[in-house]
């Protein structure tokens, strides 16, 4: 695997081309923000979205802390507290530094990946695995969540080189290899983490100039191994690869009524939550589904549910649109920026924020699989908080840095 780029070229893949409408090659700072003054260093059109998602989060979490014991307000705001610094720090950072760091990045990833099962640091969570603690400080957080940014930085860096056009197939191959290693360390714990990891790296390989002929082919290859993993794991006498609560979320996408006291049950009361809402909802702190019990984890995974028959269906799309804006906002400087290092970051970012909201809202309401997965800037966690605060540091410090980049 090369670890440095060969410069800064000019691509981007797919996003090249589109950028060559929407900025117009050559035209360097100008193509992204020329205007000077106060605000001048801070990308506002994604930030102001990112901030309203983060005081939505607060109220939400504020109005579940009133009947649910575990949601503690005052560390969800350390949580907030810790983001904003690390996202300063972001700002403030040359992340260009990054690209020439691909072997140092995918030492810290697979670290990260195996960090859970490290005797000394392992801790267990309501018997979920992918906890570490730090020893005499007892400090606690989940490594999957860093190792996000980790393999968005690791999978930027190493696709760069190419310059937007991947033309050998085992240079594909050898990105494909990059990106496999530390996803497969992760899964082995935390699956729910791992489809985000594969979606922003893959997104970051095919928008990286990978051919679609070959691209295409993996997708099947994928879809053939997800497969061939269910029927082992249903089949007697067969491996097992997924753990029993893995296989009853996947069968309960299926059909609800397979398990009805666990995911099955879960899964009815979020749809309830959600449908109760009506057009304007209950308001806030009258959330009866979670307020009464009846919806679990109602401030982390089914969050959105909570959200909902707070706020109703009004109240969810604004919600949506807000995602939409800061989704869209980092996209648009994707397209601007010329350096391929920085336009691949920001697709990574991209990536992971539309698969997580996707898939978080998308259980919630039946139409994916029941995962563990957060719902950014909204789900009580600091670990999460922390790692989206900081990919919006990591946006703004692309813009900040835009004259030295474009």
């Amino acid at each position: 695997m090369a670890s440095e780029m060969t410069g800064p070229g000019t691509g981007g893949g797919i996003l090249s081309g589109l950028a060559d409408k929407v900025a117009g090659k050559g035209q360097g700072q100008a193509s992204v923000g020329g205007k000077t003054g106060p605000l001048s260093n801070l990308y506002l059109s994604q930030l102001i979205p990112a901030a309203l998602l983060v005081i939505v989060g607060v109220v939400t979490i504020w109005s579940a802390s009133l009947t649910i014991s575990e949601a503690r307000f005052p560390s969800h705001l350390v949580g907030i507290a810790l983001g904003c610094v690390c996202a300063f720090g972001m700002w403030r950072y040359d992340y260009r530094a990054l690209a020439n760091m691909t072997t140092a990045l995918l030492v810290i990833d697979c670290f990260l990946m195996i960090a859970p099962h490290i005797p000394g640091f392992s801790y267990s969570a309501k018997g979920m695995e992918g906890w570490v603690q730090i020893p005499l400080i007892r400090f606690r957080f989940q490594p999957s969540e860093p190792a996000k940014l980790v393999t968005i930085f690791l999978m930027a860096g190493a696709c760069a080189q190419y310059n937007g056009k991947i033309e050998t197939f085992s240079d594909y191959a050898k990105l494909c290899g990059t990106l496999l290693l530390p996803l497969g360390l992760l899964v082995v714990t935390d699956l729910g983490t791992g489809l985000v990891v594969l979606f922003a790296g893959a997104a970051i390989i095919i928008c990286s100039g990978a051919p679609s002929k070959w691209v295409v082919p993996t997708i099947a290859l994928i879809v053939v191994a997800v497969a061939g993993v269910i029927w082992s794991s249903l089949t007697d006498g067969m491996p097992h690869i997924l753990k029993d609560y893995q296989l009853k979320r996947l069968l309960v996408f299926i059909d609800e009524s397979l398990d009805p006291s666990g995911s099955g049950y879960n899964l009815r009361q979020a749809k309830i939550a959600v449908g109760s809402g009506g057009l304007l909802g209950k308001g806030i702190g009258n959330a009866s589904q979670a307020g009464s019990g009846f919806l679990p984890e109602a401030h982390t995974d089914f969050v959105f549910a909570l959200f909902a028959e707070q706020f109703g269906f009004v109240g969810a799309i604004v919600l949506l649109a807000l995602f939409a804006w800061m989704i869209f906002a980092t996209l648009l400087l994707a397209l601007k920026i010329e350096n391929p290092f920085s336009k691949l970051v920001l697709v990574g970012c991209c990536a992971m924020w539309t698969f997580q909201v996707l898939e978080n809202i998308g259980m919630c309401i039946g139409i994916m699989p029941i995962t563990g997965i957060p719902l950014p800037f909204i789900s009580f966690g600091s670990s999460s908080m922390v790692v989206q605060l900081t990919a919006v540091g990591m946006v703004q410090s692309v813009w900040r840095h835009r004259q030295k980049v474009a």
